[in-house]
């Protein structure tokens, strides 16, 4: 939801400014109005970013800021306090930005949650809509904490990833430069050598193909670079778009072997914060209001968001996700039975901790399935070129 900010006067007059995170300007002056303010003036989008906005904070120091704000609160102390214990200490200044930031809005009376959500690079939608789930449910100890948990668990898994996807990514780099090195400027030099056999048409075709990329790369090498840079730009120009993030996220769940590794991690991500809520007390409509933002994928935000629909007509929560098409069926099995027993919040949370497992081990033999793979392609892509080259000279050979 985009913030908005405002001016308003209270009931002695006093004007008032601040942020709020609404759908529509409406809602926002009903927000005021039932805090008892007038308002005077409304803005949406850049007007309402607020100063540091961009600040952007590493996950792990997230988490950590989370697990201690949540044991200092359930230690006793005040929020104020907390935040301003956590202020002091922190050597991140970035974070300590933030936290001065969010102790002056709190302290003002603004809902932390509202003053979160003007970091959107610092804090997710889902640790913003936790906490303001915990602030209106009494159970904000409990949100920072599993916050906390959720984001180790998402950075470790990040951490993973990249350290084994950096060999391939490497391998493939080197690769791609040791062979466009080898076709612009080796292969040229055969090129003479080559003539008599292409005049009496006797020249392979792989021979033929391998000498016009050559050339093609040597002459127009730049352009296909500034080509490439160009649809790059454009690419994430578009993936900037609500359009462009919700083709990407569409295309993420379908690429083949990973696809249902990344809707995997998305369904659990789902059914652990689906499940926390639940357990806490939260009413089902906004616990799934929250969860769907925590999927990370707009193609399933908009099936929990159908369900949702659904549910307020009185139905269950399995038929839609099953119909959506992007639900596992052992998910939607379990959800089903975890209704009609009354075990929802319990089984969504152990089948988030399954999901997860099982998909850890996917990833990894994956990821060891992927060096061997990129050896094998460069091999066999060195393996053309040299072919290319030997057989016209073994062909001139035997002629002389």
């Amino acid at each position: 939801m985009p913030d908005f900010a405002y001016i308003a006067r209270d009931q002695k007059g006093q004007k008032v400014t601040g942020t709020l995170t609404a759908n529509t300007e409406r809602e926002v002056i009903g927000l005021l109005s039932g805090r008892d303010l007038f308002p005077i003036e409304v803005k949406s989008g850049k007007a309402a970013a607020a100063p540091g906005s961009s600040l952007r904070v590493k996950g792990q120091v997230m988490a950590t800021m989370y697990s201690q704000l949540a044991a200092l609160l359930r230690s006793g102390v005040p929020l104020l306090r907390s935040i301003s214990v956590l202020r002091d200490q922190t050597s991140n200044p970035n974070l300590k930005e933030i936290l001065d930031e969010l102790y002056r809005k709190v302290e003002d009376g603004t809902p932390m949650g509202d003053v979160m959500a003007r970091f959107p690079r610092a804090f997710s939608d889902m640790a913003i809509n936790m906490v303001r789930a915990g602030s209106e449910g009494g159970f904000l100890e409990d949100a920072l904490e599993r916050v906390a948990s959720f984001t180790e668990t998402q950075e470790e898994l990040k951490g993973r990833t990249i350290s084994a996807v950096a060999y391939p990514l490497i391998l493939a780099s080197v690769g791609t430069t040791v062979v466009t090195v080898l076709i612009v400027f080796f292969v040229p030099k055969f090129a003479t050598m080559f003539e008599r056999l292409k005049a009496n048409n006797q020249l392979p075709m792989l021979t033929d193909w391998l000498l016009k990329l050559s050339d093609t790369l040597r002459n127009y090498g730049l352009v296909i670079v500034a080509v490439l840079a160009a649809i790059g730009v454009w690419l994430y120009m578009k993936l900037q778009t609500e359009e462009g993030r919700r083709l990407a996220d569409l295309v993420k769940i379908r690429i083949p072997m990973a696809g249902s590794i990344f809707l995997a991690f998305a369904v659990a991500r789902f059914c652990r914060v689906l499940g926390t809520l639940l357990h806490n007390g939260v009413p089902i409509l906004k616990a799934l209001e929250i969860s769907r933002e925590a999927a990370g994928n707009r193609i399933l935000s908009k099936a929990i968001a159908d369900a949702s629909e659904n549910i307020s007509a009185g139905q269950s929560l399995a038929a839609p996700l099953a119909s959506s098409g992007h639900f596992p069926k052992m998910v939607v099995e379990m959800i089903s039975v975890a209704e009609e027993s009354n075990t929802l919040d319990r089984v969504l949370v152990e089948l988030a901790d399954s999901l997860e497992r099982r998909t850890a081990r996917q990833l990894d033999l994956l990821v060891r399935l992927l060096e061997p793979v990129m050896l094998l392609i460069l091999a066999f892509i060195i393996l053309i070129v040299v072919i290319a080259l030997l057989v016209p000279v073994i062909t001139m050979s035997s002629s002389l």
